[in-house]
């Protein structure tokens, strides 16, 4: 089916969340937090992936855990809609310029997790939300979507353009390796044998 639908629920946070990988970028974004919600609406129109996140939580006490379990839950969403990861193109990659700033996204779509984030900020917050907060999204996404994620801002200067251009990168990037191989649309693209649940 290519989609799903997923609650992540803590003392600290409830997140619903859903992926529809075979769709055409429509949101539905409401975390509490501006501009997250502004960068979610990009990654969702660029990905092509249909995305619905509705947090509620501790945002009162500061953003951290909102942000965090909103990347946790939409990652988790679209590891599920990936499913065993048959036919993916599985690699992706993007340069992404947005006026003086100019960004690149790499990823691998193993199910191996991991995260090079090379991004700096020059100010503390972009509107009520702390810059590094953004590094903390970029990794609860990619540990519950299970890529092998590189983000890299090669130059800039606004740090909205660094931001906007790290979640564009990631959508055109993500487009690319969820795409389905027409050569070998059943296909796992692994020498293993096997991307998506355990190895063991």
């Amino acid at each position: 089916m290519r989609k799903a639908e997923v609650t992540r629920k803590t003392r600290e946070t409830r997140v619903p969340a859903a992926a529809n990988l075979a769709a055409e970028g429509q949101s539905r974004i409401a975390t509490g937090i501006g501009f997250l919600d502004h960068m979610l609406d990009q990654l969702a129109r660029h990905s092509l992936i249909d995305i619905e996140v509705e947090a509620t939580g501790d945002l009162h006490i500061d953003f951290h855990h909102t942000t965090e379990d909103s990347g946790i839950a939409l990652g988790q969403a679209i590891s599920q809609a990936l499913g065993e990861r048959a036919g993916i193109q599985r690699y992706g990659d993007a340069l992404i310029p947005m006026d003086e700033t100019l960004t690149r996204v790499a990823l691998d779509a193993s199910n191996r997790p991991y995260l090079v984030w090379k991004v700096a900020f020059s100010k503390p917050k972009l509107g009520e939300m702390d810059s590094e907060l953004f590094r903390e999204w970029f990794h609860a996404f990619a540990q519950a979507a299970g890529l092998t994620l590189h983000v890299e801002n090669i130059y800039g200067e606004n740090n909205h353009h660094i931001v906007e251009s790290c979640y564009k990168g990631l959508a055109r990037a993500l487009r690319a390796a969820i795409a389905i191989d027409p050569r070998k649309p059943d296909a796992i693209p692994s020498t293993k044998g096997v991307l998506g649940g355990s190895l063991s």
